[in-house]
């Protein structure tokens, strides 16, 4: 099955459905594009190309993206972003900028955002993360879907979205940052990656295949969870102490990440501590805290400007 017939069979990107592209003008998302217009349709598919001011041939790059659009009969608005001195991580920076613009132009148009992520993007992903910050997450990858935003290109290689887009005559530019050992994803993406398949041909592939499989068997235990709370906003210590550990810590991961609206990596190690608690608060990290008051656990945002107590200073087992 050819590149086209794999996205198609994803369903992502349907006849006359609108969709807006992330179009950086590098291979990956030149091909997401002209996939795109095939599949949905030029008149449901418009281009959005970010220029962060940070390079050189950054007009270039914006030409070459107003001649592919226009090559491909797709309407291209062009974001000109300019980091601010307290911006901090220069990649994490870019990132929330052109998902940002993307979203609202998305939402503006009633359509949904596609980027180029593929199968390669996939297997650094998992493989950066998994050396990063440790637990199951890290092995759960990016998902096709995600709101708003669609990943269809995740079946396919880097090396695959270069074949289709020289065996349609479509040129892309080559980004010299995706080269720089500065970044720890590059490192990834330059050594650990290509060592992988010397180990073993399909190396790649066993990644991407097993983050599919362990985020359809996440959806299960989200189900097991919920079963557990009940809909309650809080649990019973003695109940969560008769959970298996496991169990017990997605619910702390739970409840944490409820309280504060995002994810909380620290607060499932604090688990034992949570048991030997008996009534008080306990500091989860990542701005929440657990609060377990006549048997009951609750997990709230840590007030502004302090943590809560931590009622002992001994080194902690991961729970």
């Amino acid at each position: 099955m050819d590149l086209l017939e794999r996205v198609r069979a994803t369903g992502l990107l349907p006849p006359g459905e609108p969709v807006v592209v992330l179009l950086s003008g590098g291979r990956d998302s030149v091909c997401l594009l002209d996939v795109a217009v095939r599949l949905a349709g030029p008149a449901a598919v418009g281009a959005l190309h970010v220029d962060y001011g940070l390079r050189e041939d950054a007009a270039a790059d914006a030409a070459h993206c107003r001649a592919l659009c226009a090559r491909l009969g797709v309407e291209l608005t062009l974001e000109v972003a300019a980091r601010p001195p307290e911006a901090g991580n220069l990649q994490a920076w870019a990132r929330d900028v052109r998902l940002g613009a993307g979203r609202r132009l998305a939402l503006a148009r009633g359509a949904h955002l596609a980027t180029g992520h593929t199968a390669s993007d996939q297997a650094e992903t998992v493989l950066y993360r998994l050396a990063a910050s440790p637990g199951r997450r890290a092995l759960l990858g990016m998902a096709e879907r995600d709101g708003r935003l669609l990943r269809p290109l995740l079946r396919v290689t880097r090396e695959e979205t270069a074949a289709h887009c020289t065996a349609r005559g479509l040129s892309w530019r080559d980004d010299v940052s995706n080269e720089d050992p500065a970044y720890a994803r590059n490192r990834a993406r330059a050594g650990l990656v290509p060592a992988l398949r010397e180990l073993h041909p399909a190396a790649e592939r066993n990644v991407v295949r097993t983050a599919e499989l362990l985020r359809d068997e996440a959806a299960v235990l989200d189900e097991v969870v919920e079963t557990a709370l009940a809909g309650r906003d809080h649990i019973a210590i003695d109940h969560l102490r008769a959970l298996p550990p496991a169990l017990a810590r997605l619910v702390v991961r739970r409840l944490a990440e409820d309280a504060v609206g995002r994810l909380c990596a620290r607060a499932p190690g604090r688990t034992r501590d949570i048991l030997a608690l008996g009534d008080g608060a306990l500091d989860l990290g990542d701005g929440a805290r657990a609060v377990v008051s006549g048997g009951l656990l609750r997990v709230e945002p840590t007030p502004a400007g302090r943590s809560a107590p931590t009622p002992d200073r001994q080194p902690r087992s991961p729970a």
